[in-house]
């Protein structure tokens, strides 16, 4: 076992040091190479260290380069030394973290990351949290609890008794809510299609003035960081309004939240602990590794009525029972990640990281809007949107973009425009990887016929 782990440890240090001498989308070749892993199942067993070489040798050409600093088409985080390190650790490990007489361990780092979380997002310390995958679940956990809540206070009580004749229930959703909103208001019975849909301004921001009157039990999502602008919806003002007819607000902060983390951010995220419940991602700005989601809910009642289970064989101690917060009882230990993360980075650490990251994206508005192309957002975050003209010609600069494999960014739509989207969330983003990327962004554009303006 330990020339083995020794073979692992070895093939991903090589395959890190070589992230910046290749591009980071994979070539064609090594796609075609993964031809190699279709083939039936062996009847034969193999050693350890021949899977292993091939997982790498097939594998690690074909993946895409977003644990290095030029990655920027998605929110994806890259991977802190210390979160990746304590992964491969919790991997040896093997807990099953959901009970505390199983895993004291895993537990214990979460109750520990539980406090830290709640202390540098801002939110309220009595706060109950859910360690998940990701901001599906997240707010799908969140999300149950509010459902639980409300209900509750009508007199249903819907764990018990479904939602076939519930009393009727009402959600509001921005125009721009994200689509795992949707999918879990979906998944909770509550419909895709159901929810009332509040008009946005210009940059994503539901607006006040056109915020629905509401009667009975209702829940309100807004969000935390627009996925393509960054922008907040004004939540202190929403919470006001909708608390004052009994509502439920939960925010959808997948990265967004992350910004209470830094002093010169946090002014974005005003009013936030005003809401009933909350999700993000710890594989995004905390960068983790995948997967780690996280639900913060206030009264951590309605958290654990919601997510509760009981058998026999399952005992229930006096520590944090990790199963009655969370929708699964078999799931990996998450939180031994993220303590290990916010160890390494300290109150400091992790603001500079948010700042560090929302500068390279004001620097890539700045170098892209100087050079003559339209930047089609307040860049407030770490979110940038750049159109090169029309759709047509956007499209061929993006293409372009992507196969020189300097860097990757994604297409996407604002406001009716196609744009390029440029998102930075990587701690091993650096200066450097920002400007050969520009350059390379500049030079996909004149390739495309276009012409930086001078000066």
């Amino acid at each position: 076992m330990r020339d083995l782990l020794v073979q692992v440890a070895d093939a991903a240090a090589s395959y890190l040091e070589g992230l910046d001498a290749r591009g980071v989308a994979p070539g064609a070749e090594a796609l075609e190479r993964l031809s190699e892993l279709n083939v039936p199942l062996p009847e034969e067993p193999a050693s350890a260290e021949a899977v292993l070489e091939t997982l790498d040798r097939v594998g690690s050409p074909a993946t895409v380069a977003t644990a290095g600093g030029r990655f920027f088409g998605f929110v994806l985080g890259g991977c802190l030394p210390a979160a990746l390190a304590a992964n491969w650790l919790a991997g040896a490990w093997d807990q099953c973290a959901g009970l505390f007489v199983a895993t004291p361990i895993a537990t214990t780092l979460e109750e520990v990351s539980l406090r830290w979380l709640l202390d540098v997002l801002r939110l309220p310390s009595e706060c109950g949290g859910a360690f998940v995958t990701g901001a599906t679940m997240a707010n799908f956990t969140a999300l149950a609890a509010a459902r639980h809540a409300v209900l509750e206070q009508a007199g249903w009580d819907v764990e018990a008794e479904g939602l076939m004749g519930a009393p009727p229930l009402a959600v509001v959703v921005s125009e721009d809510a994200h689509p795992s909103v949707i999918k879990a208001l979906g998944l909770l019975g509550l419909g895709r299609q159901r929810a009332i849909r509040v008009p946005v301004d210009d940059q994503g921001r539901m607006r006040v003035d056109a915020f629905p009157s509401l009667r009975g039990p209702a829940i309100v999502c807004i969000q935390a960081g627009n996925v393509n602008s960054g922008a907040f919806d004004p939540a202190a003002e929403i919470c006001a309004v909708a608390h004052q007819s009994g509502a439920w607000v939960h925010i959808d902060g997948a990265f967004g939240l992350w910004a209470a983390a830094s002093p010169g951010r946090a002014h974005l995220v005003a009013g936030a602990a005003e809401a009933d419940s909350w999700a993000t991602d710890a594989h995004k700005w905390l960068n983790v590794p995948y997967d780690s989601g996280l639900a913060f809910v206030r009264n951590a009642r309605h958290l654990n009525r919601a997510m509760s289970l009981a058998a026999a064989y399952l005992p229930q101690g006096e520590h944090r029972e990790p199963s009655q917060y969370v929708p699964e009882l078999s799931r990996r230990a998450r939180g031994v990640e993220i303590w290990a993360a916010l160890r390494s980075l300290g109150r400091a650490g992790l603001a500079d990281l948010i700042e560090r990251t929302c500068r390279h994206a004001q620097r890539f508005a700045e170098g892209l809007s100087a050079a003559g192309y339209e930047i089609l957002n307040e860049v407030v975050l770490n979110q940038v949107l750049v159109a090169f003209g029309d759709a047509a010609t956007t499209r061929r600069v993006v293409e372009r973009i992507q196969r020189d494999g300097v860097c990757w960014c994604g297409e996407t739509t604002w406001r009716g425009r196609v744009a390029m989207r440029i998102s930075v969330s990587s701690w091993a983003t650096t200066g450097e990887d920002v400007e050969r990327s520009l350059r390379s962004m500049l030079e996909a554009a004149n390739a495309a016929g276009l012409k930086p303006r001078a000066g």
